[in-house]
Protein backbone atom coordinates (compact mmCIF):
# COMPACT_ATOMS: atom_id res chain seq x y z
CA UNK A 1 0.00 0.00 0.00
CA UNK A 2 1.08 3.68 -0.37
CA UNK A 3 0.47 6.60 1.45
CA UNK A 4 1.31 9.93 2.38
CA UNK A 5 3.75 8.99 4.54
CA UNK A 6 5.21 6.50 2.10
CA UNK A 7 5.14 2.51 1.64
CA UNK A 8 2.82 0.00 4.44
CA UNK A 9 3.10 -3.20 4.88
CA UNK A 10 -0.93 -4.86 5.45
CA UNK A 11 -1.51 -5.68 9.62
CA UNK A 12 -2.05 -4.23 12.44
CA UNK A 13 0.09 -1.27 12.58
CA UNK A 14 0.51 -0.37 9.21
CA UNK A 15 4.57 -0.67 9.29
CA UNK A 16 6.38 1.29 7.20
CA UNK A 17 8.70 -0.46 5.00
CA UNK A 18 11.93 0.50 4.82
CA UNK A 19 15.07 -1.83 5.93
CA UNK A 20 15.81 -0.90 9.23
CA UNK A 21 12.06 -0.69 10.48
CA UNK A 22 11.65 -4.15 8.70
CA UNK A 23 14.68 -5.65 11.18
CA UNK A 24 13.15 -3.75 14.04
CA UNK A 25 9.61 -5.05 13.54
CA UNK A 26 10.97 -8.88 13.27
CA UNK A 27 13.32 -8.27 16.19
CA UNK A 28 10.13 -6.91 18.19
CA UNK A 29 7.71 -9.64 16.64
CA UNK A 30 10.49 -12.48 17.45
CA UNK A 31 10.95 -11.29 20.83
CA UNK A 32 7.83 -11.36 21.63
CA UNK A 33 7.11 -14.55 20.25
CA UNK A 34 9.80 -15.94 22.68
CA UNK A 35 8.30 -14.01 25.66
CA UNK A 36 5.15 -16.04 24.63
CA UNK A 37 6.59 -19.97 24.83
CA UNK A 38 8.49 -18.87 28.06
CA UNK A 39 5.40 -17.11 29.91
CA UNK A 40 3.12 -19.94 28.59
CA UNK A 41 5.78 -22.87 29.69
CA UNK A 42 5.60 -21.04 33.06
CA UNK A 43 1.79 -20.63 32.99
CA UNK A 44 1.58 -24.30 32.63
CA UNK A 45 4.28 -25.28 35.39
CA UNK A 46 2.13 -22.83 37.58
CA UNK A 47 -1.12 -24.70 36.84
CA UNK A 48 0.67 -27.85 37.71
CA UNK A 49 2.26 -26.23 41.13
CA UNK A 50 -1.38 -25.05 42.08
CA UNK A 51 -3.02 -28.38 41.00
CA UNK A 52 -0.33 -30.26 43.30
CA UNK A 53 -0.38 -28.03 46.19
CA UNK A 54 -2.77 -27.64 49.30
CA UNK A 55 -0.69 -24.06 50.41
CA UNK A 56 2.37 -22.25 49.23
CA UNK A 57 4.41 -20.30 51.41
CA UNK A 58 5.39 -16.85 50.74
CA UNK A 59 8.34 -15.84 53.76
CA UNK A 60 6.44 -16.21 56.47
CA UNK A 61 2.69 -16.45 55.69
CA UNK A 62 1.34 -19.60 54.35
CA UNK A 63 -1.43 -19.08 52.20
CA UNK A 64 -3.88 -22.04 51.52
CA UNK A 65 -4.86 -22.98 47.94
CA UNK A 66 -8.34 -24.01 46.65
CA UNK A 67 -9.99 -24.02 43.29
CA UNK A 68 -10.97 -20.72 43.72
CA UNK A 69 -8.06 -18.90 44.57
CA UNK A 70 -6.06 -21.21 41.92
CA UNK A 71 -8.50 -19.95 39.03
CA UNK A 72 -8.24 -16.75 40.30
CA UNK A 73 -4.29 -16.87 40.20
CA UNK A 74 -4.45 -18.10 36.64
CA UNK A 75 -7.15 -15.65 35.32
CA UNK A 76 -4.61 -12.87 36.80
CA UNK A 77 -1.47 -13.82 35.40
CA UNK A 78 -3.24 -14.51 31.92
CA UNK A 79 -4.40 -11.25 31.83
CA UNK A 80 -0.92 -10.03 32.39
CA UNK A 81 0.59 -12.46 29.44
CA UNK A 82 -2.36 -11.05 26.70
CA UNK A 83 -1.44 -7.33 28.32
CA UNK A 84 2.33 -7.68 27.80
CA UNK A 85 1.99 -9.52 24.61
CA UNK A 86 -0.64 -8.44 22.79
CA UNK A 87 -3.40 -6.21 24.26
CA UNK A 88 -5.87 -6.17 21.31
CA UNK A 89 -9.55 -6.99 22.01
CA UNK A 90 -9.56 -9.32 19.13
CA UNK A 91 -6.63 -11.44 20.85
CA UNK A 92 -8.81 -11.28 23.99
CA UNK A 93 -11.87 -12.63 23.07
CA UNK A 94 -10.11 -15.37 20.74
CA UNK A 95 -8.20 -16.05 23.86
CA UNK A 96 -11.42 -16.35 25.76
CA UNK A 97 -12.92 -18.38 23.70
CA UNK A 98 -10.74 -20.91 23.17
CA UNK A 99 -10.71 -20.76 27.09
CA UNK A 100 -14.07 -22.15 27.39
CA UNK A 101 -14.34 -24.64 24.63
CA UNK A 102 -10.98 -25.87 24.91
CA UNK A 103 -11.27 -27.94 28.12
CA UNK A 104 -15.28 -28.95 26.86
CA UNK A 105 -13.34 -30.50 23.89
CA UNK A 106 -11.45 -33.22 25.87
CA UNK A 107 -14.75 -34.49 27.28
CA UNK A 108 -14.78 -36.89 24.77
CA UNK A 109 -11.35 -38.14 25.71
CA UNK A 110 -12.28 -38.21 29.36
CA UNK A 111 -15.57 -39.94 28.44
CA UNK A 112 -13.55 -42.89 26.64
CA UNK A 113 -10.79 -43.44 29.07
CA UNK A 114 -8.17 -42.06 26.98
CA UNK A 115 -6.53 -39.57 29.88
CA UNK A 116 -7.80 -38.28 33.21
CA UNK A 117 -7.32 -36.04 35.48
CA UNK A 118 -5.97 -36.83 39.19
CA UNK A 119 -9.08 -36.66 41.26
CA UNK A 120 -7.64 -33.29 43.63
CA UNK A 121 -7.54 -31.54 40.48
CA UNK A 122 -11.33 -33.05 38.85
CA UNK A 123 -13.33 -30.45 40.54
CA UNK A 124 -14.99 -28.65 37.36
CA UNK A 125 -18.06 -31.10 35.93
CA UNK A 126 -19.32 -29.06 32.90
CA UNK A 127 -21.92 -31.00 32.16
CA UNK A 128 -23.67 -30.94 35.76
CA UNK A 129 -26.32 -28.13 35.62
CA UNK A 130 -29.92 -28.55 34.66
CA UNK A 131 -29.04 -28.15 30.96
CA UNK A 132 -27.36 -31.46 30.76
CA UNK A 133 -30.59 -33.58 32.80
CA UNK A 134 -30.82 -36.78 31.44
CA UNK A 135 -34.17 -36.96 28.92
CA UNK A 136 -33.42 -33.46 27.86
CA UNK A 137 -32.32 -32.55 24.30
CA UNK A 138 -28.96 -31.59 25.73
CA UNK A 139 -28.45 -34.46 28.40
CA UNK A 140 -29.36 -37.13 25.07
CA UNK A 141 -27.25 -35.63 22.61
CA UNK A 142 -24.75 -35.75 25.27
CA UNK A 143 -25.17 -39.05 26.11
CA UNK A 144 -24.92 -39.80 22.89
CA UNK A 145 -21.67 -38.77 22.47
CA UNK A 146 -20.35 -39.08 25.87
CA UNK A 147 -21.99 -42.13 26.92
CA UNK A 148 -23.98 -42.49 30.57
CA UNK A 149 -22.27 -41.21 33.23
CA UNK A 150 -21.72 -37.95 31.46
CA UNK A 151 -22.36 -35.86 34.22
CA UNK A 152 -20.25 -37.18 36.20
CA UNK A 153 -16.98 -36.16 33.64
CA UNK A 154 -14.80 -34.03 35.85
CA UNK A 155 -12.32 -31.52 34.29
CA UNK A 156 -9.87 -28.94 36.20
CA UNK A 157 -11.32 -26.05 36.83
CA UNK A 158 -7.79 -23.82 35.58
CA UNK A 159 -7.49 -26.14 32.24
CA UNK A 160 -9.02 -23.28 30.40
CA UNK A 161 -6.59 -20.74 31.64
CA UNK A 162 -3.66 -22.83 29.85
CA UNK A 163 -6.00 -22.95 27.00
CA UNK A 164 -5.98 -19.15 27.01
CA UNK A 165 -2.34 -18.45 27.66
CA UNK A 166 -1.70 -21.18 24.74
CA UNK A 167 -4.05 -18.97 22.32
CA UNK A 168 -1.95 -15.71 23.27
CA UNK A 169 1.15 -18.10 22.78
CA UNK A 170 -0.43 -19.16 19.37
CA UNK A 171 -1.11 -15.68 18.18
CA UNK A 172 2.51 -14.21 19.26
CA UNK A 173 3.93 -17.15 17.18
CA UNK A 174 1.90 -16.67 14.26
CA UNK A 175 2.50 -12.80 13.93
CA UNK A 176 6.01 -13.61 13.76
CA UNK A 177 5.76 -16.27 11.29
CA UNK A 178 3.51 -14.28 9.01
CA UNK A 179 5.72 -11.29 8.88
CA UNK A 180 8.42 -13.50 8.21
CA UNK A 181 6.15 -14.74 5.31
CA UNK A 182 6.13 -11.39 3.63
CA UNK A 183 8.43 -10.55 1.09
CA UNK A 184 11.04 -7.21 2.06
CA UNK A 185 9.79 -5.63 -1.45
CA UNK A 186 6.00 -5.27 -0.02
Amino acid sequence: LTGDQGDYNVDDNAVPVDANQRIDTTRELRNRAILAVTSTAFIIKLSELLQTHDAIALGDHRFMLDATTNLGIMVAVDAVQWAILDCTPVALMAATITAFGGPLSELPFVANGFWHYVPESADYLPMSGDLFRPGGIAGTLAEQVLGGGYNDLALSSITGTCYFAVTTDAIALGRYFYYQSIPDNQ
